[in-house]
């Protein structure tokens, strides 16, 4: 049991903090994670994650990346198209409006800044490949989301005037993502030269940052996943089953594509992860009579993130055991 915790720890710090900010009666570590969020430590922590992945990516990952296509636009196919028919195919399942229109929210999320990354990377896949889906998928939300949105909200006789802050995003991006990253790798290309351990330590600490997001937005969201009761559980099965989905065809266009290992990572965690601030701008903003709404996009993303976690551990694990095939 020892052996097998250690060889999760990822997850099992996920689980871990879960539990933490669940059970303390006293609010505490609640508070420290809204304390945290009020001061912008996410964003100091996404953008150490990407200097971090800048040491981690050398000149050939960068290269392969940028030239594998298809890697692209399979990933893109996940995100853009199968998440979206995902999601309408759930809604035909009774529930309440708000769930679905949560789900649907979900659904035309762009990749996550920061965890697909660290995972991908820890899977043994092609960070900068990652990166570049990163930074495309969320580029081309700023135009898709409004468009396919409004389709899938025909379904529910809901239409909105959707109408993205652009300029934030990009600035986001550039701020968050790029310059980080760009400075990672210039340090590593000028001194900081990462061999296999020192690597393996700088993805162990991309790894423990990620809990530290996920602890904070815990901290935030306490009071509203402690006051849902049944919905709460409806919810957490709701989202397993959509990312669930999305993984198994992410497994399966690989499959059919003869995408072989180093590549297969950054389609099935870019794919399949969907960003989380961007979903609740757009609930707050568009659809505040739905605060369930606001649950599945929290609940969504806590569990995909453990369910990955478990998954980039088991992808590692199998590769690096000799003759084993996924």
């Amino acid at each position: 049991m020892i052996d097998k915790i250690k060889e999760q720890w990822f997850l099992a710090s996920l689980i871990l903090s879960f539990l933490l900010i669940t059970l303390d009666g006293t609010d505490t570590l609640a508070g420290l994670g809204i304390y945290l969020k009020d001061h912008h430590a996410p964003d100091v922590i996404i953008f150490i994650i990407f200097i971090v992945s800048g040491l981690l990516i050398d000149s050939e990952q960068v290269k392969t990346g940028l030239k594998d296509i298809q890697s692209t636009l399979l990933a893109l196919s996940v995100i853009l198209f199968f998440s979206p028919l995902a999601a309408v195919a759930i809604s035909l399942i009774p529930m309440d409006t708000g769930i679905i229109i949560g789900l649907f929210i979900v659904s035309v999320m762009p990749s996550t800044l920061s965890s697909g990354v660290v995972m991908t990377g820890t899977a043994g896949g092609n960070m900068a490949h990652a990166l570049f889906v990163t930074i495309l998928s969320n580029f081309i939300a700023i135009f898709s989301i409004p468009l396919i949105l409004n389709v899938m909200l025909k379904f529910l006789n809901q239409e909105k005037d959707l109408a993205l802050d652009q300029t934030s995003i990009i600035v986001k991006l550039l701020f968050l993502v790029l310059l980080p990253l760009v400075t990672g790798m210039a340090v590593q290309a000028g001194f900081f030269k990462t061999g296999g351990l020192k690597k393996n330590r700088l993805g162990q600490i991309n790894q423990c940052l990620i809990v530290g997001i996920v602890f904070i937005s815990l901290g935030g969201a306490k009071q509203m996943l402690m006051g849902r009761g049944v919905d709460l559980f409806y919810i957490l099965a709701l989202s397993f089953l959509f990312h669930f989905i999305l993984l198994a065809v992410s497994f399966l266009l690989v499959k059919i594509f003869q995408v072989q290992r180093g590549r297969r990572e950054s389609i099935i965690f870019m794919g399949s992860q969907k960003t989380l601030a961007l979903a609740l701008m757009l609930q707050v903003t568009y659809f505040p009579e739905f605060g369930m709404a606001l649950l599945v996009c929290v609940i969504h993303h806590i569990v995909h993130l453990m369910m990955d976690g478990y998954l980039c551990t088991w992808m590692k694990r199998t590769a690096d055991t000799p003759g084993y095939s996924v």
